[in-house]
């Protein structure tokens, strides 16, 4: 019998609207939105599905438990009552990875950790009747958020975070994630049948993740992850299924018009090698160009990109003029929108306009901005004749 969990998907700050979206078109129901992470209700299958579908989550947790703790007696106490011998295997080994602490009264990880640690041994060795834990077997890895004095404590199911899809083994600098580069997309209204290039393409992340959502390819479908060896929680049955969902949904027939331009060959050398192991070259054309060769002759299209924002103090002088030709690039493209993403402050004026929409997004630890030019719709297209 399937048993129902919280599962909490942390995603990038800002984008939780994305994420909701995703985890809602899966078919699950919601439970909770916060700062940073979307939390819904499923089974063994809804994780496993999630870890393999969800583009724009950085990873999925089993909610273990909440409680409300402001010293470090209540942090012991409140994890001691949590079920652990439900969810851990007697030689699981587990330990927390990470905690987070905004606006509470406890705010050191590693105390944080050690004392959580502490307590789920202690309720381990008494339900279990052992008077050693051996933590030989799979590894059961947590992850605590503090906010507000309000414990949260999820078991990482994923390992890797799930920007890691397994096509980009090299980036050049300030690279954007793989999740990000997914989230930025479905933030715009582009769709797989439509116009999009990323004239600063770097490894290829906005034009091969936008290909594989035109081939329907799960981001997830390629790789492992560590909940795979949790035979106590999650029969191995349900991630064959998730994969196999995930083949039979893929469309590598799709005509797509995706392109990717940088003015470095070797660049454009490593995108075509991402392109390729992620399994979309033929929807791609990756093509060494300047910027001041950037045109289109179709109407419509999407300019979705991550250009330079001086990330070396040398490179800034430069800054102005680049964004200042990427204005009127893109201005002689007809009926185009263009979605930027930069931590230029000054990337508005040289563009040459305000951007229609404007949002603060932290690229790692970087803060940035998603400027959003929005262009004309297109006609609608007329409806076939029916026999």
């Amino acid at each position: 019998m399937k048993k129902l969990y919280e599962i909490i998907a942390p995603c990038h700050f800002g984008l939780e609207s994305v994420l909701k979206r995703e985890i809602f078109d899966l078919g699950y129901d919601i439970s909770q939105v916060e700062d940073g992470r979307v939390t819904f209700l499923g089974d063994e299958e809804a994780i496993c599905r999630a870890n393999v579908f969800l583009r724009t989550a950085e990873r999925i947790l089993v909610k273990a438990g909440s409680f409300h703790a402001e010293t470090f007696e209540e942090l012991f106490q409140g994890t001691r009552q949590i079920p652990w011998e439900e969810l851990l295997p007697k030689d699981g080994r587990f330990w927390v990875a990470k905690a987070s602490s905004i606006k509470s009264k406890l705010f050191s990880p590693s105390d944080i950790q050690r004392i959580m640690k502490k307590a789920m041994v202690e309720r381990m060795k008494e339900a279990c009747g052992l008077s050693v834990i051996p933590e030989t077997g799979s590894s059961y890895p947590l992850r605590v958020f503090l906010h507000k004095d309000q414990v949260t404590i999820g078991i990482d199911t994923t390992g890797e975070s799930l920007h890691k899809r397994g096509y980009r083994t090299m980036a050049g600098r300030a690279p954007i994630s793989e999740t990000l580069a997914a989230a930025l997309i479905l933030l715009t209204p582009w769709k797989g049948d439509r116009i999009l290039v990323d004239p600063f393409c770097g490894s290829g992340t906005f034009p091969i993740e936008a290909a594989m959502m035109a081939a329907n390819i799960a981001p997830g479908m390629n790789r492992s992850f560590l909940a795979q060896g949790w035979e106590n929680l999650i029969p191995g049955r349900y991630w064959r299924e998730a994969v196999e969902e995930a083949w039979d949904l893929v469309d590598k027939t799709v005509e797509t018009d995706i392109q990717g331009y940088d003015i470095d060959g070797d660049v454009v050398k490593t995108a075509r090698a991402n392109a390729e192991r992620a399994g979309v070259e033929k929807l791609i054309h990756f093509q060494q160009r300047p910027l001041s060769a950037l045109s289109h002759p179709k109407k419509y299209g999407f300019l979705i990109t991550n250009p330079p924002y001086g990330e070396r103090i040398e490179d800034k002088a430069n800054l102005p003029e680049l964004y200042r030709e990427l204005g009127e690039r893109f201005r002689a493209l007809d009926s185009w929108s263009a979605y930027i993403i930069t931590a230029y402050e000054e990337a508005e004026r040289y563009l040459g306009g305000k951007a229609d929409r404007n949002r603060k997004i932290y690229n790692g630890m970087i803060k940035t901005y998603f400027y959003q030019y929005i262009g004309p719709k297109p006609p609608a297209r007329k409806p076939r004749d029916t026999v």
